[in-house]
Formats: C-alpha cells, structure tokens, sequence
C-alpha cells in the first residue's frame, strides 16, 4: 500500500540542532598558576637583584687575636620579555552566517594555546625563545636531579634518592607536583608490602586525593606536559617567578593584508576580500633566580627534580675546560660556567661539565679578577669539549 513515508517527506522534516558546543573546559598554564607572578614589565627587560655571595664569621683566637673580614656579593639576573601572538583570519560572510558566536568561541581556545606554549617553553625547552634561561627540565639535569628507572614506585618518589631528596639536599621544599594526566593510573597502582593501595585506602569507593608528602599533584591536559622528556616534576615553584609585559590583548583587523611568513606573499587582503582578522598577543618572560644559601653556596643546586622515562631523552656530554692562557696553560679551579643561566664551578681540574639535548646554547664564564668570556657552543650527536681562555 502507498504511505507518505520518511524519505518522501525528507524536505518537510526540520532537522533539530543543539545549540551547546560540547567541547573540554579551557585549561591555563601550569607554569603561570604554581610560579611566583613579579610585578608587571615596564620594558622589555626587568633585572633582578640576587644574592650571589654569603659573608662568612670567624672565631676570635684570645683576648688580642685578629678580626678576619668578608665580603658579600650581588648578581643580576634578567627577564626578558618575549611575544606569543596569533592571526585568524575569518570571511565577514561566515560571521554573519554562523548561529554561534565565532569570535567568543575563539578567543579563549587561543588563550589555552598560549599557555600550552608557555607550559612547554618554560618547563620542557620546546620552541623556547631565544632569549630565555634554560628550561626547568634542562635546569634540574645539570644539577643531576634527575631519576632514571622509567617508574613511579613509592622509593623513586620519596625514597632516599628519589624524586622529593633530589630537591631537598638543595635546601629546598617541594610545595607542587606535575605530572601527565596517566601518571594517576601508576599512583593508585603503587602498594605497600601487605599489598594494599597507597592512594587509595577506601577501596576503590571515594576520591583519591593525589599528593605526595603534602604537596598536591596537578596533572594538566592542556597539551602542554610532555611524557616523552618526563614522567613527573616536583619542586619549590615559588623560585620560579614570571613577569608579564602585554597581557592577552585582542584587536579585530578588517583593513590589513597578511603575508605568509616564509615566502612573504600576501595571502589575504582584509578588505578587497570583505574578511576580519582575530589578532591575540601575549608578552612574558621568566627567570630562576636561585640565590645562594647556607646549603648551596655556589648556586649550582636546582629547586627542581623529574623522573625519566624509560627512554630517557638523548643528550650529550660538554666539557668546558678552563686555562690561564700562559705558556704552560695551568688549569683555573672556580670559575663560574654558566650555560643558559644554568651555573657550574670548575674543578681542580679546570673543568665543568653539562649534559645537554640538541641545540646551540649561550655560554658565560668568569672569575673573579678576571676577564669575563662569553660565547655559544652547539650540540649535535656526539660530545663536544669547549676550551676557555680567563686572563
């Protein structure tokens, strides 16, 4: 029998839209909520003052002994403001057309990739500008706070030698952990010896609370933690300070043409081509100040530690090796090395040595009475050795 069924009155059937996008909350940076915030940047650089050098105090030998002296020492460190910044180009035709929008959906998405950025500049090096110290992870390597076995067990965690000593022998006290958001699974699988759950001591029937010595963990899905360099990262997070010179601002272009930043041909023209163009910049910079303590005079010790994965990331041993320069070059014990702000004293034997991925890197050498010599050494696939000359 003939009936009027679904696809012949296809056309009369008004199809139903929900008008919510569903999509996963916007999440900020990491970095930018555990680090200290330091006023705002007047310019593009803020220096700041650190302590670099402790006075020492001696004992009187008798009623007529001599008072020995001491001195005290400053150093500058600096932050250097760098620019985050997207164009969005969108036809004025899709604007008017579109029931949602566009604009109020872009702008925080945009947000979120700002702090993905800064999330893997500052604690991983990826995309780092050049002008930036050298990053968290690459920071805490040099100082050998570093845990190497691939696993979160309760030793390489709070173990002698683990992850929270590697950051205490330093004189410093962990008030945050960030790890990937898989690492939880490994946490809730961590047993006592009797075989029961560290995390989870009501079986399995309410919220686990995921801190670690009374630190809490935050596991950010953002996109901006990188399990491939590290499984967890624990520190003093107040060491690490920031400071913004142009919060997110946003400016919609309709008169400006955009050129491809490669071969510089111009892609669109806003106005021959009736479009708007979203753009959304960001300005900041950081440091690690770590100034010098009772516990590490020299300022080499790091307020970070990370455990490995199982591959750890390659990297390659530099040397520097430290001369006078004479005829018989003698070898110069306590010369400061520093490689991207981060800081090692020369031995006995004139050297200091980093471990360091691929890259070429900034470095500073002095001592003082000395002339400071600066430079930059690049790490490819083999182990480099780099000699300096201190007259």
């Amino acid at each position: 029998m003939a009936i009027i069924d679904r696809s012949a009155a296809e056309a009369l059937i008004q199809e139903q839209i929900v008008t919510e996008i569903f999509q996963k909350p916007v999440e900020d940076s990491t970095f930018l909520r555990l680090a200290r915030r330091m006023p705002d940047m007047t310019s593009n650089q803020t220096r700041i003052r650190v302590l670099d050098t402790l006075p020492m105090a001696y004992w009187v030998s008798g009623d007529t002994g001599f008072k020995q002296t001491a001195e005290q020492a400053w150093d500058n460190v600096y932050i250097n403001a760098e620019e985050l910044a997207v164009i969005v180009p969108i036809p004025e035709a899709v604007l008017a057309d579109a029931s949602i929008d566009i604009m109020a959906q872009v702008t925080p998405r945009v947000r979120e990739q700002f702090g993905r950025m800064v999330d893997l500049a500052t604690i991983f090096g990826i995309n780092k500008p050049a002008s930036w110290r050298a990053d968290i992870i690459t920071t805490a390597r040099q100082a050998g706070n570093n845990v190497t076995g691939g696993t979160l067990t309760y030793d390489n965690l709070l173990g002698e030698g683990g992850l929270f000593e590697k950051v205490e022998v330093g004189g410093n006290a962990i008030n945050g952990v960030v790890a990937a958001l898989a690492a939880r699974a490994k946490l809730r699988g961590i047993k006592t010896t009797d075989g029961l759950p560290i995390f989870k001591a009501d079986s399995m029937q309410g919220v686990t609370n995921y801190a670690l010595d009374g630190a809490p963990v935050y596991f950010p899905t953002n996109g901006g933690f990188d399990p491939s360099v590290a499984l967890m990262i624990a520190g003093d997070w107040n060491q690490a300070v920031y400071a913004i010179r142009q919060d997110v601002t946003v400016k919609i272009l309709d008169q400006a043409i955009i050129q491809d930043p490669s071969s510089k041909a111009i892609v669109y023209n806003l106005a021959q081509q009736d479009m708007i163009a979203l753009r959304v910049v960001f300005r900041m910079g950081w440091a690690l100040p770590n100034p010098v303590s009772a516990i590490d005079a020299g300022r080499t010790m790091c307020p970070f530690a990370y455990i490995e994965p199982t591959t750890a990331v390659t990297t390659q041993k530099v040397t520097f090796t430290v001369t006078d320069g004479a005829t018989s070059p003698a070898a110069i014990a306590g010369a400061k090395v520093e490689v991207d702000g981060v800081r090692k004293i020369t031995g006995a034997d004139g050297k200091a040595e980093f471990n360091l991925r691929k890259g070429t890197y900034a470095y500073k050498v002095s001592k003082k009475d000395a002339t400071t010599v600066t430079g930059s050494v690049t790490v490819a696939a083999a182990a480099v050795n780099e000699a300096v000359t201190l007259k």
